[in-house]
Formats: C-alpha cells, structure tokens, sequence
C-alpha cells in the first residue's frame, strides 16, 4: 500500500492519500490547504475517489467541501459527527481558527464499525469515541489511521464538548486488544506502530498484563 503524507490547515493536521489502484486514491482527513492537496493530486497523476474523514473537528475537515466541488469524492463521516461538518461552532472553528469555515454539503454516514471499499483495498471502519462522539480509526491491511483517538505516546484531548474519558478508555481498550501489531498514522504528529503503543503509551498501561510490565 502507497501511502503519502501532508500536513494541512492552521494545525498542520495530517492528511493521508492512499493509493487504492492505479491513478486512483482516497485521502484521509483535509484540515485546510484545499490548493495544496489538489496540486499534489495533479501532481501524482492521481484521482480522489473518497474522502475519510476521522471526526468533525474543523482541522481535519475544513479542506475537505473544496476538495470534493473540484474532484466529486464522496465524504464519509461518522453518524455522531455529522453535525460538526455544518457548523463553524460544534467543529470547533468559531474559537480556535482564523481560517473561514465551509461547511461540507454532500456526504456519506457509516454507522457503528463497517466497511468501505475503493480500488483494491478495504478500510474497516472501527468507531472509537472519546475525542468526539463520533472518532473512528480506519484500518486497511496492517495500517490503523487513528485520527485523534491515538498519537504516538499519547492520546486525543478528551475536554472539549461532544469528548468523554471514559468513552477514550473504551476506545483505547478496543485498540489495545487488536491481534497483531499494526502501523499506526495519527491526526497529528509522527508516525508509530501498535506495538510501541502498548509498551510505552501512558494511556494504555492499564491494559497491559503482568507480562508486559
């Protein structure tokens, strides 16, 4: 699996393009800088099929409504995060950016964990609230997208409306007991692996064994 990476929008949140066939790709998460992606497709020599969108929050939708008016790629978000994409307020927009809010008009909801297919590949859709009510990771083969749910030695804030701990807890857990290890490509920041998580993440040592200690 081909997997790019830009860092878009006011927080430099980042966007993944994944290759899923020859001349097509889907991206995960658009926080901005609709230009700058749509330079880097034509670049590429590569078509949007899709857009993924891992929750509602401003910084990892605010390209995406551009993005789709110049290439028809569907959106997908998750059911309990659809209001964010409408609304400069619950995305979070109003207090934390500068830039002018566009709402997404168009876009696909999945529901609980499901499946999208596009190319050759297939993103299993794991809800993983906590960070909002609507937080999913995407996995595709040995690869989970996390979104803000999992960073590299730590976790997504869990004080903002629509955000819970104990729903974080949850989701943590539900990663944590994946079978096998896993790439993993946060929201923000670099790049780690499932394993490493499990070992040095702060936030998942209570689901550790004694034998991991």
């Amino acid at each position: 699996m081909k997997i790019h990476h830009l860092q878009l929008g006011p927080l430099r949140a980042n966007c993944y393009i994944v290759e899923t066939a020859p001349g097509r790709c889907v991206a995960i998460d658009i926080g901005g800088d609709s230009r700058l992606l749509l330079e880097f497709l034509k670049m590429k020599k590569l078509r949007l099929s899709k857009i993924l969108l891992t929750h509602g929050h401003f910084d990892h939708m605010g390209g995406a409504e551009a993005v789709h008016k110049a290439t028809g790629a569907e959106i997908y978000i998750h059911e309990f995060d659809a209001h964010m994409i409408q609304s400069a307020s619950a995305s979070l927009a109003t207090n934390m950016s500068f830039m002018t809010f566009e709402p997404i008009t168009d876009w696909t909801c999945v529901y609980g964990d499901c499946f999208i297919n596009d190319g050759d590949y297939t993103f299993k859709v794991m809800h993983t609230p906590g960070h909002s009510r609507g937080s999913v990771c995407y996995i595709c083969e040995d690869v989970i997208f996390s979104g803000d749910t999992l960073f590299c030695c730590s976790v997504g804030r869990t004080d903002f409306p629509d955000s819970s701990a104990s729903d974080m807890t949850y989701s943590l857990n539900k990663l944590a007991n994946l079978v096998g290890d896993y790439k993993v490509y946060p929201g923000h920041n670099e790049s780690t692996t499932l394993d490493y998580e499990r070992k040095s993440n702060p936030f998942l040592k209570q689901f550790r064994g004694k034998d991991d200690e």
